[in-house]
């Protein structure tokens, strides 16, 4: 389904610091919103900020009909993602919006929902959509660096059964999350994964995934400029030739990707 994409000023409703890395803006949109979908994203303006030059990528972390708000979670990186944990109480954000493809839907309860670091970013829209709009109970898999890190498991557990593992074992089990037992022991009762996070862990995912004949859907964080497929700086290798990741993505069956 081709949806309009939107250039709009949304404003900030809150400003959320979660921890010293990551914060959480929540905006609300001056109309209705489109049809969102867990996988997309938002390229953010980020005004006064002399050294960013480029709009910033982030996946839609959760959406309130309801109330005509999304949430995005943001990771501090650089300038431009510190000037946007600056912003308060209603103050316009430009957004594009929205961008890319989808997660695809099961026809199975057996969902496994992997994140690693700002990968757990859209696995909430995406637990969310799976259970109210499919009634699917998701298993998901976060992995974080340190208990510090932790954020929002309540809001995870709303929509599924939710594990934590961390790098140095300060929360849940330790390691990273292919380390963890629900991976190492159980990963056959699942039919479809999904995962987010860096390439080496989706990678490696990937190649359980296939060992074991499961399903896996990946979402990259592949550097984006335009995000609407004119700059190619995002392009990856698929089985039919270089894709762009801000269009054809960023969600790739893992079958696809020429990772071998």
């Amino acid at each position: 389904m081709d949806v309009r994409k939107l250039v709009q000023d949304l404003h900030v409703v809150k400003n959320i610091r979660l921890n010293d890395r990551h914060f959480l803006l929540e905006l609300v949109a001056p109309e209705t919103f489109p049809m969102l979908l867990p996988g997309q994203f938002v390229q953010a303006l980020v005004k006064d900020s002399p050294s960013t030059f480029l709009r910033r990528p982030f996946s839609i972390h959760s959406v309130d009909y309801v109330n005509n708000t999304l949430r995005l979670l943001i990771q501090l990186k650089g300038a431009g993602t510190h000037h946007l944990s600056l912003l308060r109480e209603g103050e316009p954000l430009n957004l594009i919006y929205p961008l890319g493809n989808s997660f695809s839907f099961p026809q199975t309860n057996d969902v496994l929902l992997i994140g690693g670091g700002c990968g757990v970013a859209p696995l909430l829209f995406l637990s969310q959509f799976l259970r109210q709009q499919h009634q699917i109970h998701p298993t998901m898999l976060l992995g974080f660096k340190t208990k510090e890190e932790v954020t929002e498991i309540e809001e995870y557990s709303r929509f599924g059964n939710v594990h934590v593992i961390t790098d140095d074992g300060t929360e849940g089990e330790k390691g990273l999350v292919v380390d963890h037992s629900l991976i190492r022991d159980g990963i056959n009762q699942f039919k479809k994964i999904y995962a987010c996070g860096p390439e080496p862990m989706l990678r490696a995912i990937a190649k359980i995934a296939g060992i074991h004949h499961i399903d896996c859907e990946v979402s990259l964080e592949n550097t984006m400029a335009c995000g609407f497929g004119v700059c190619l700086c995002c392009v990856t290798a698929t089985q039919t030739g270089n894709e762009r990741v801000c269009v054809e993505g960023p969600v790739f069956n893992t079958r696809k990707l020429k990772w071998n």
